[in-house]
């Protein structure tokens, strides 16, 4: 009873859940309408501010760098004598799958052969030629590379900072105030963690829908089981049934658990892909992408088309860009709770630099091998993908041996992501909307987890998927400024716990010198008398 009492005295869980259900009935009811709206404010946002979104994500990436090799990067998440509270494999398996598992399985070959037969505007290349397939891998390394990652790592960053060195609460709202009011309650404090709430869960249910939609492609692929929204609606229950299940063992064990497997069971089938396959060519095609992101990662970071018009760039990098700031408050306050006790400079570059990394390795697998089999063996990989993006994993399955056992594996690996991230957003949420609790309740967590299926399940029957996803990525304008200002925040913070660091460590010589002083006086006074 106590638990379901601190919930009732909570508005931020009241008034985001009523929102949230606005939203979605409004969806359901007249998704043209809602579909419609959504997308003019992101188009407005995006045409107006899309330069913002580009100069925001570059400096993230530079503060984070900048804050590894710098004086900073010794201070630790925690207190000084403070171990990481998990292996760094278990680390990286609960980064991997909270942070972009479910998006890389659907993307991993979907984008770069969407890059290799529409390739981006401004480079003058045809589709479907060897061009077109280096800035295809070179862009879909991009979209999937640190950048991505360096908005995650700040929120995470920000909250463990201040929630294990500083004794601060696990919200938002709290990495961005003084630390004379830190603790006050006031409007627009509420204001910052509820569009985090919100935008956390439409970004969760947008990304459940397009897991089980992906599910559906491949069991309409491999069985020809029908793709509709009664199919659809079953997959939903049996997934909710289990990141419940999963969520009530608690951080430890369920999702800990959890992403091992994740991470384990994507390796095995990244292996078999990169062994099975064309070795020498995925190997060739990875190190030139490499080369091409390193080289060209300035020109990319600020690329837009001006001069020449087109929509290109607002439709893929904007965004990802707006994509991961939307997130970033399920994904940031996740990585900080499994950082607890790392040093700055160890999450940094492990956050900053692994994940990226393994996304770069698994792009140039499977997205390599379905380009060697278009442009070597006279597959129609890419027309496939453009006629059904859901089946673009599959499709180039299907050109190994073991076919049915590596579709079910990816089917398995592609639940298990699912339920994880699930998992993870009823935590988060939870925490969220309970004063940042650490461990939050199970009511909480089985609230937030029905309400993520509902409103999936709505979504899918109402079509409204695709407007859902549009608005939560509006969250993420006032989200960008949020974020700057955590940096700045999180900078003085630093600069203030070093200052008083030295001043004491001053003051400790100063002593140890006045006493050494005092006792050498001592002892001389002792020998003339």
């Amino acid at each position: 009873m106590k638990e379901k009492k601190n919930q009732k005295g909570n508005s931020v869980f009241w008034i985001s859940g009523l929102v949230i259900f606005v939203l979605v009935i409004w969806g359901a009811l007249v998704p043209q309408s809602f579909s419609s709206v959504a997308s003019s404010v992101y188009s407005f946002t995006t045409n107006a501010f899309g330069w913002f979104y580009l100069l925001a994500v570059i400096f993230f990436v530079l503060f984070c760098f900048y804050l590894a090799i710098s004086k900073y990067g010794k201070i630790r998440l925690g207190d000084d004598e403070e171990k990481p509270e998990y292996p760094f494999f278990t680390w990286i398996g609960m980064l991997f799958s909270a942070g972009f598992g479910v998006g890389l399985v659907f993307w991993g070959v979907a984008e770069p052969m969407t890059h290799f037969a529409n390739p981006p505007t401004g480079f003058g290349v045809e589709g479907e030629t060897e061009q077109a397939a280096k800035l295809a891998m070179r862009y879909s390394f991009f979209h999937w590379g640190i950048h991505q990652w360096s908005v995650f790592t700040v929120v995470g960053l920000v909250m463990a900072y201040f929630q294990y060195r500083k004794g601060r609460r696990s919200l938002i709202s709290e990495t961005i105030s003084s630390g004379s009011n830190a603790n006050k309650k006031s409007s627009w404090k509420k204001v910052i963690n509820i569009l985090a709430v919100i935008a956390t869960v439409m970004g969760v249910a947008t990304s459940l829908g397009f897991g089980i939609l992906q599910i559906n492609g491949g069991l309409d692929y491999m069985y020809g089981l029908p793709q509709n929204a009664l199919v659809q609606i079953a997959i939903t229950a049996i997934l909710f049934l289990l990141y419940m299940a999963s969520s009530t063992t608690g951080l430890n064990k369920g999702i800990k658990y959890l992403s091992n497997l994740n991470l384990a069971l994507a390796l095995l089938l990244m292996l078999f892909i990169l062994f099975l396959g064309p070795t020498v060519f995925i190997l060739e095609s990875f190190t030139l992408a490499l080369g091409g992101y390193i080289q060209k990662f300035i020109e990319m970071s600020f690329f837009m088309t001006p001069y020449q018009g087109g929509s290109w760039v607002k439709e893929w990098t904007v965004f990802y860009w707006a994509w991961v700031i939307a997130w970033s408050p399920f994904i940031g306050a996740f990585v900080a709770r499994v950082s607890k006790g790392r040093t700055i400079r160890e999450m940094i570059f492990g956050v900053l630099i692994v994940p990226p990394f393994i996304a770069m390795v698994w792009i140039a697998v499977f997205g390599g091998a379905a380009f060697h089999l278009d442009l070597f063996q006279g597959t129609a990989i890419a027309d496939a993908v453009n006629n059904d993006v859901t089946s673009a994993l599959f499709v180039t399955l299907e050109q190994f041996p073991l076919t049915q056992v590596l579709s079910i594996l990816s089917l398995f690996l592609i639940c298990v992501f699912l339920v994880t991230s699930a998992d993870s957003a009823t935590f988060v949420l939870g925490m969220m909307t309970s004063d940042g609790d650490l461990n939050p309740s199970l009511f909480s967590k089985l609230v937030w987890g029905t309400l993520i299926a509902a409103i999936t399940a709505v979504l899918i029957i109402s079509s409204g998927l695709q407007g859902l996803q549009t608005a939560s990525l509006v969250a993420a304008l006032p989200f960008t400024v949020i974020l700057l200002i955590m940096c700045v925040n999180l900078f003085k913070s630093l600069r203030k716990e070093v200052r008083v660091a030295n001043r004491k460590r001053e003051q400790t010589l100063l002593k140890k010198v006045a006493e050494a002083t005092k006792e050498k006086k001592e002892h001389r006074q002792k020998q003339s008398s």
